[in-house]
């Protein structure tokens, strides 16, 4: 817990001159602007900056929505020069993002024709916007059969480009924009065009990737009868709000990833040109969350929900590890993976007759029960071989027979292609330690069964004390109604939150396993250049997945209740959200198979049937996330980096365990003996009933004790609003933290119809 201290430290620093590199080579550099400046002669910003900064700065994008400022391509000495002008707050470099890479809407509680799904147009005056790889919109998912006109107050254009023209917008994709400069100015990427870097991509909206056109489709895909992808998963596909717009705005390359200064001006058109959700599925790739005021994301999402604007990020797929969840800012809604209730088994049949299970995708010709030689290149030693890594396997090791790959480094659907090439014949993938007994399917190329770490070390046990080991592998198609479902992913990005732990992440989880969505004709279901079949829908995994579930909720919400803010909506799902499986036994952690922890769910797993009426909310507003910055002892002019406008925070110091959030961290020092308390300060909503009472009901951990004042909260035509104070008290002798260094518990509120839950977590941390 002693580097959770560490990186809150990071956010207290202010704003200074960046030490910039003497090399001279140009780089992309984000310029916060106080707009206050601008002179009236000026029509615009973008007149103001290209006449005040004429030399040298190139300007990429100017941003006047969510943010104010613009990018530019400069080397750092002029980079330097820019900062020197009184009207410049900050800067920040350009950084490289990447992607978090049917049946999941009905298990999220959505019924056919019933409640958000009713026969009504629910949905359909709502806009989802999507930040990814863009969208191949000739697919059934983005028809827009049936629905009506495009809501009038949609300003966005349907932008041309490669293989895109203005035909491929219609009352289902109303808008689609690209945004490339800060890819094509970084150094080492250069033009993209169709055959760059030797894959195929398009400078304009179409999706080379699929990740894109994934999202978009389990976000709001229409109804497409007879979907599959090469025979899994058959069925009716549909997204989580059939019947809303969809506007894409595509900041993610294929190969290349995304860049900040490209997902900035994405968040500044999205927001200008009237969505109500924007969905983004792309975080950092270094694993370490930056300050709210160095994260163009964070940043992008403040500009967004200050204007009623929901934002739906992934929690990133760096799980099981502890505090790698991404995306913290508050006023983002940060969502991690949970498996369905649907798997696709396969399973190793060992020389000795021993089944081991696992899953796959493989559509391919099947090996029929012939046995083959088996072989794990890792016992020789050598890290790159036990990892299948191009050009590590000996082709007089693996010829004709089925290889052991361990699962990391490279993609796992690579790895069966390096042992093709090596002339093996199908492949065992193996999961380490670290990602314990979590499977995802994925459409191999060659015959291949993905099996957990135990699996994996008893392949390999018995490959050790037999010479002639042998095995096959057995597909077995789809499987439904499975249980335990849901099930936290082990790839799913943890808790404790890394920049400010009295914040909860991840906000809650929702189905991010093995889900089958719309997929683009540029590549195959794989994604391997190498991969030339096509296919309407593909199967992936990955909080990319969950991301888009919890944004097509949010548009049913919104859709339902028009005038709930960002936070009430987040508030809606989190505190109607479930804790129990499908066998109605607490959820468990697929890497550990041991009960899950709101550090690995949040509040729980997405509920839309519950959350269409949640009893009580709590609210945000603008004010309340500038009080937590001050909280969290930013300055004023580091806060307006964040907020546009300038700031005064309060003499007495707010305390960010305040914020008026659905969950309640209560952090006490390791160095406190004895007992210890914490007092936290709540306001709900009421949005059901008028005349309602709501009673408290808790759940403290050993060691612990909660109370809450008052213990009635009583609600009336005129009272619509009511607040509360929790007293968490602390007995360091009987407090039993677990793994992760904490306890957990709830408080709700009840009043016979409704359960309004927030979790409880409680920890100690090391002083500073």
């Amino acid at each position: 817990m002693a580097s959770l201290l560490i990186l809150t430290l990071f956010t207290t620093i202010s704003f200074s001159s960046p030490v910039f590199s003497s090399e001279p080579e140009a780089k992309t550099y984000i310029f916060r602007v106080n707009s206050f400046y601008k002179p009236a002669v000026f029509p615009t910003h973008y007149h103001w900056y290209s006449s005040e900064f004429t030399e040298p700065v190139n300007i990429l994008h100017v941003y006047d929505t969510v943010f104010h400022g613009f990018s530019a391509s400069l080397t750092p000495s002029q980079a330097a020069s820019v900062l020197q002008h009184p009207s410049i707050l900050a800067t920040f470099e350009d950084r490289l993002r990447q992607l978090h890479t049917t049946r999941s809407p009905q298990f999220l509680g959505l019924r056919n024709q019933k409640g958000l799904w009713s026969e009504s147009d629910y949905g359909s005056d709502v806009i989802v916007g999507v930040l990814d790889t863009g969208i191949w919109p000739e697919r059934r998912s983005f028809s827009d059969l049936n629905l009506g006109p495009i809501p009038t107050r949609w300003k966005g254009v349907c932008e041309t480009g490669d293989k895109f023209t203005a035909h491929n917008c219609n009352r289902k994709i109303i808008g689609a924009r690209f945004f490339s400069k800060g890819h094509e100015a970084a150094p080492g990427f250069g033009p993209i065009g169709a055959g760059s870097n030797n894959t195929v991509e398009f400078k304009s909206p179409r999706d080379a990737d699929g990740h894109g056109t994934h999202t978009a489709s389990t976000a709001a895909g229409r109804h497409a009868f007879r979907a599959s992808m090469s025979g899994y998963a058959s069925g009716i596909a549909k997204g989580v709000a059939p019947k809303a717009r969809l506007a894409v705005y595509k900041v993610c390359w294929k190969n290349s990833g995304c860049f900040d200064s490209d997902i900035l001006a994405a968040f500044d058109a999205a927001v200008s040109d009237g969505v109500d959700v924007i969905s983004i599925s792309i975080g950092g790739g270094d694993g370490i969350s930056s300050p709210y005021y160095l994260d163009p994301i964070a940043i992008g999402a403040y500009g967004a929900v200050s204007r009623g604007v929901f934002v739906s990020s992934s929690a990133g797929n760096d799980g099981p590890n502890g505090m790698s969840v991404t995306n913290l800012a508050p006023w983002l809604t940060t969502v991690g993976a949970g498996t369905i209730d649907r798997n696709f088994p396969a399973e190793v049949i060992l020389g000795d007759g021993r089944k081991l299970f696992g899953v796959s995708l493989y559509a391919g010709k099947p090996l029929n029960g012939k046995m083959f030689p088996v072989v794990y290149p890792g016992k020789s030693g050598v890290l790159s071989a036990s990892l299948c890594m191009e050009n590590s396997l000996d082709p007089h090791l693996v010829r004709g027979k089925i290889v052991i790959c361990d699962r990391g480094s490279n993609p796992r659907v690579a790895k069966g292609m390096v042992v093709n090439k090596a002339g093996g014949v199908g492949m065992i993938l193996a999961n380490g330690v670290s990602n314990g007994e979590g499977l995802v399917g994925d459409a191999h190329l060659i015959p291949t069964c993905a099996v957990g770490a135990n699996e994996g070390d008893a392949i390999k046990s018995y490959i050790a004390k037999n010479p002639t080991a042998s095995a096959t592998i057995n597909f077995h198609g789809t499987v439904t109604g499975v249980k335990p479902a849901p099930v936290v992913a082990s790839f799913s990005g943890r808790g404790p939150n890394g920049l400010n732990p009295e914040i909860l992440k991840p906000d809650l989880i929702a189905p991010g396993v093995n889900i089958l969505a719309a997929w683009t004709d540029a590549v195959g279901p794989t994604g391997l250049d190498l991969d030339n079949r096509k296919a309407e829908f593909n199967i992936l995994s990955g909080t990319s997945m969950a991301c888009p579930h919890v944004s097509g909720a949010a548009a049913l919400l919104k859709s339902a209740h028009p005038d709930w803010s960002p936070a009430a909506i987040r508030s809606a799902m989190m505190t109607t959200a479930n804790l129990v499986d499908n066998r109605l036994q607490p959820m468990t952690d697929e890497a550990t198979g041991k009960p899950a922890t709101p550090y690995d769910y949040g509040a729980g797993h997405l509920n839309l049937d519950l959350a269409l009426d949640p009893g009580l909310v709590y609210d945000l507003v603008n004010e309340d996330y500038v009080s937590f910055l001050c909280a969290i002892e930013y300055g004023p002019k580091t806060i307006q980096v964040i907020t546009k406008s300038p700031v005064n925070c309060p003499m007495r110091k707010p305390l960010p365990e305040n914020l008026n959030y659905p969950s309640i961290a209560a952090l006490f020092s390791t160095a406190s003996r004895g007992v210890s308390s914490k007092t936290f300060f709540r306001t709900v909503t009421n949005v059901g009933d008028a005349n309602t009472v709501y009673r408290v009901k808790f759940e403290a951990p050993k060691g612990v004790t909660v109370s809450v004042k008052p213990a009635k909260l009583v609600f009336t035509e005129k009272v619509r609003k009511l607040s509360y104070y929790v007293t968490i008290t602390v007995d360091s002798k009987n407090l039993v933290l677990n793994d992760s260094g904490a306890v957990f518990g709830s408080l709700s509120w009840i009043d016979g119809t409704h359960v309004v839950r927030s979790p409880i977590v409680v920890t100690q941390m090391s002083p500073l």
